[in-house]
């Protein structure tokens, strides 16, 4: 299987962890990279590796509607979704706060329908008759349907379901454009998977760069392991 090779990379939520490592290792590939964080130490993390930083904040409107004018004319052909946040820590049925509903919905599930549009006009065009682009969003095993078998944080659950359900539309509104999946990244050991999860950052990063850019036509819109394994949704 023929893969990809990233030369024009935006990654939407790269601060820290995933998103970084995202950035650190398309570089070192020698791709152009263009990333985003909300603060100043998190643009400053992304200058440091040679990629150019943008200031965006998914869950901020005004923010958020600010992104298409600062990349009006490129084209990007990979685009990885990162954003994400936890929120309370819950087990069973405890209902949450709105205050942290909505922390998680606008980050997880707003945050993607909003980047992802303002991103459509700046893909790769498609070459040869093959989309010129590819999109990851970074989602969860924790989203599954068909795998789930605990409560444990059930509003971050509902809102990988949720984006889940936005990255299968983007798959179709941006059909013969760009590839589109959602990727379970591995439970992974950052700030929110813990010091005692399974595999590190860079295998992660490694795994999903890998099956983004083997990915075909036959499996766009699909839910993916970082190691470019099937999911149920």
């Amino acid at each position: 299987m023929s893969s990809a090779i990233a030369r024009n990379v935006l990654i939407v939520g790269a601060s820290r962890g995933l998103g970084l490592e995202f950035v650190r290792q398309y570089r070192a590939d020698g791709a152009r990279v263009t990333a985003t964080a909300r603060r100043d130490d998190g643009l400053a993390a992304i200058a440091s590796l040679g990629a150019k930083p943008l200031r965006l904040d998914v869950a901020d409107a005004a923010s958020a509607s600010g992104l298409a004018w600062q990349i009006d004319g490129e084209a990007f052909d990979t685009v990885f979704y990162v954003s994400g946040v936890y929120g309370p820590r819950t087990v069973g049925l405890e209902p949450p706060s709105v205050d942290d509903f909505d922390a998680v919905m606008h980050t997880n599930v707003l945050g993607a329908m909003r980047v992802l549009p303002s991103v459509a006009d700046a893909l790769a065009p498609p070459a040869g008759g093959k989309p010129g682009a590819r999109i990851g969003v970074v989602s969860s095993r924790m989203g599954s349907i068909g795998l789930r078998d605990s409560t444990v944080g059930w509003t971050y659950r509902a809102s990988k379901a949720a984006v889940n359900s936005v990255t299968k539309d983007a798959s179709i509104a941006l059909a013969g454009r760009a590839l589109c999946v959602a990727f379970h990244p591995g439970w992974v050991r950052t700030e929110m998977g813990g010091a005692g999860a399974d595999i590190d950052a860079s295998e992660s990063i490694a795994g999903m760069r890998r099956a983004l850019a083997e990915l075909d036509d036959a499996r766009n819109g699909s839910f993916l392991n970082y190691d470019g394994a099937p999911l149920q949704w």
